[in-house]
Formats: C-alpha cells, sequence, structure tokens
C-alpha cells in the first residue's frame, strides 16, 4: 500500500486550489482526476467571470483552468494522477483507484473530497430520445470539441448556467428558439437574461416540458404551462419543432465517496440535495476528512475556488504544517469567500450552510 500525507479527489477548480495551498505547505500531496484533464468544469467554460481580481474577475473559465494548472507546475511535494477513478474510501483512510484496469490502494492521513457535482435531469415522456443533452454534455460537445448539438435548440431552465449556454449555443450559430423556466421568475443573473432577450430569444415561465416528440431521434417537445401549484394547465399545450432539447435545472452535490466512508450527510435543499456536514474549517464528521466545493453545497466557481484555498490551509494547519503565508492568506480567502456570499444569490447559501451545521455540537 502507498503511503502519502493528503489526498485530494478531484482535479477541478476547488481541488486544485486546495492542492496548491497544501503543497506550498510542504504536505506531500497526491491529487486524483478521473477525466484526461484537471480543470473540471472551467475547461469547458468560455464566459468572463465576475467579481474581483482574487476571484479571477474578466478572466474566461478555460483560461482560469490554465492558470490554476499552471500555479501547480514545479511545487515538489505535489504528485497528479488524471484519467484515474476513485472506486473505494475507507474509514482507515485507504483510498482505492482504477487506472487502465489496474487497481491500487493508497493510505493517507487525511484526505480531501472535492468532487464535485452531477447534472440534474427532468422526468417527462421519450426523455431518453437521441438529441436531449444536459448542459455540460453541450458544452463539452461544443467548447471542447466544436461539435455542435443541434441547429434548432430548446434551452430547459433559466439559472446562470442555463442562460449562458443558451448564449453560447447562438454565438455558435444555433437558434435557440426558447428558453423554458418552471418557476414564475428567472434563476440566473438579469445580466445573462436580458442579453438572451435583447436577442430576440422568448423566456417562459411557469412553463415544462410536457413530452419529447420523435421515433430514432427528437424532432419536436410539447410545451406545457403551470399554474401556481405547479400542475400542468389542460388546453396550453405548445408543440415546438427542434433537433435538440438542453437541461439545464441544477446540479446535486457528489456525496458518494464520503457516505461510503461512513461520514454524516444531510438534505439541505439550498445547498442542492444531500451534503456533507462539515464544520466551519470544511472538516466533515470524520477526523481528518474534509470537504469543498460544489461537493458541499452547489455555488459558483469562484466560491469553489475560494473554498479550496481555504481547506487547503486548513489541512496544513491540521497536519501540523503552516503556509508561509497562513494567517494572510486565510484571511484573504475567508473575506473573498464571504464578499462572495453577500449577494442576493449568496442568501440562500448562506441559509443552507446554518441548517447544515445545525447537527455540530459547538454550533
Amino acid at each position: 500500500m502507498i503511503q502519502k500525507e493528503l489526498i485530494i479527489i478531484g482535479g477541478g477548480p476547488s481541488g486544485l486550489c486546495a492542492a496548491k495551498m497544501a503543497a506550498e505547505s510542504g504536505i506531500d500531496v497526491l491529487l486524483i482526476e478521473r477525466s484526461p484533464k484537471l480543470g473540471g468544469q472551467l475547461v469547458k467554460q468560455t464566459h468572463k467571470f465576475f467579481g474581483s481580481k482574487n476571484q479571477y474577475a474578466k478572466m474566461r473559465g478555460y483560461d482560469i483552468a490554465k492558470k490554476l494548472i499552471n500555479d501547480l507546475e514545479g511545487l515538489n511535494h505535489l504528485e497528479i494522477k488524471t484519467d484515474t477513478t476513485v472506486v473505494g474510501l475507507y474509514p482507515d483512510y485507504v483510498v482505492t483507484t482504477l487506472y487502465e484496469d489496474v487497481y491500487t490502494k493508497y493510505q493517507a492521513k487525511a484526505i480531501i473530497v472535492a468532487t464535485g457535482a452531477s447534472e440534474k435531469f427532468l422526468a417527462f415522456e421519450n426523455n431518453d430520445l437521441p438529441g436531449i443533452y444536459g448542459a455540460g454534455a453541450i458544452q463539452t460537445l461544443m467548447n471542447l470539441y466544436g461539435v455542435l448539438p443541434g441547429q434548432e435548440v430548446v434551452m430547459v431552465g433559466s439559472g446562470n448556467i442555463g442562460l449562458i449556454v443558451s448564449y453560447q449555443l447562438m454565438q455558435a450559430g444555433v437558434k435557440v428558439k426558447a428558453i423554458v423556466e418552471a418557476a414564475k421568475t428567472i434563476g440566473g443573473y438579469k445580466v445573462h437574461a436580458s442579453k438572451m432577450r435583447r436577442l430576440g430569444v422568448p423566456i417562459l415561465t411557469q412553463t415544462t416540458v410536457k413530452k419529447a416528440i420523435g421515433k430514432d431521434h427528437l424532432e419536436a417537445v410539447e410545451l406545457v404551462k403551470l399554474n401556481d401549484q405547479w400542475q400542468e394547465i389542460a388546453g396550453s399545450e405548445e408543440i415546438v419543432k427542434l433537433d435538440a432539447l438542453c437541461i439545464s435545472v441544477g446540479l446535486s452535490p457528489m456525496h458518494q465517496l464520503l457516505s461510503m466512508i461512513g461520514a454524516q450527510v444531510k438534505f439541505v435543499n439550498e445547498l442542492g440535495g444531500f451534503v456533507p456536514v462539515i464544520d466551519y474549517h470544511h472538516q466533515t464528521t470524520i477526523k481528518n476528512v474534509f470537504s469543498c466545493g460544489d461537493a458541499v453545497g452547489i455555488e459558483e466557481a469562484s466560491s469553489a475556488m475560494m473554498e479550496g484555498y481555504l481547506t487547503g490551509l486548513y489541512v496544513a494547519k491540521c497536519l501540523g504544517y503552516e503556509h508561509k503565508e497562513q494567517e494572510e492568506l486565510t484571511k484573504l480567502y475567508e473575506s473573498q469567500l464571504d464578499l462572495l456570499r453577500d449577494g442576493p444569490f449568496g442568501i440562500k447559501t448562506k441559509v443552507g450552510l446554518k441548517k447544515l451545521r445545525e447537527e455540530l455540537p459547538n454550533a
């Protein structure tokens, strides 16, 4: 069995930032990522970020990914394994990985789970027809491989991801026929919604997909209006012809490895679903097992990065190490995270974290 001081599971924005802080503190770090490339969702994001300089404002997602990856170059205490899947996490701090049909066992003094989130889907008739995608799949097709998902698309979901991907589709020459939202109000930033409306794309609130239509592939969808009780309004059905449907109805934190090791999880709607119970230093209910990023609550990538930096610093102190700028950086990233959560979209996260930490004895 291979011994490591710290194993970080997940090479997205949160995991990369945690690895930087921990390795710079002198910890022997192994960073494991199941994809061929590091960067997580950032590598497929072509839009510019909001926020401050410390939050990488005015940089595009894929450029932020390059920067975070470059920040790890030359760190002597860091080993990176890509294309490697963590298939097991056990109470004796053993991590089992699979790479090219070979299983390897590692044992760590501390573990950071930064596995991110998976896309939620929507239940409707024929939702398995070819031509129905998640927003992440469409970003992968277009922004990584240069492949259009279709020529005429309806977007389901008006959160920031739905609005941003709709704009990216239009930039690629795809006609977005409508953005459909089941709620009464638009879920994303007004600046994104206003941009789509200026481009002539209708945003249909209190509307959802009733069924997909087609034999071998998607040819049309049937939309239906919803009342205030989220029930279908008879007679409001409308058929829209298209060749692609994009589902962007939210993300679910990936807590499964933490559940496997026995960490306590709790369903918190404001955080996206089941999430691990963590303290103010991102430690789970199991000593020396930490979590950060979308795995502990769905937020913007900027928040995931700040959480990653902080968790790397918290773990360093926990293991008896200290970054040469431990106090200054901890204060900086804590203030940046507070700043990100002070906006209107941060209220939900604050409520969720308060509910989550009710489980802690000293909360």
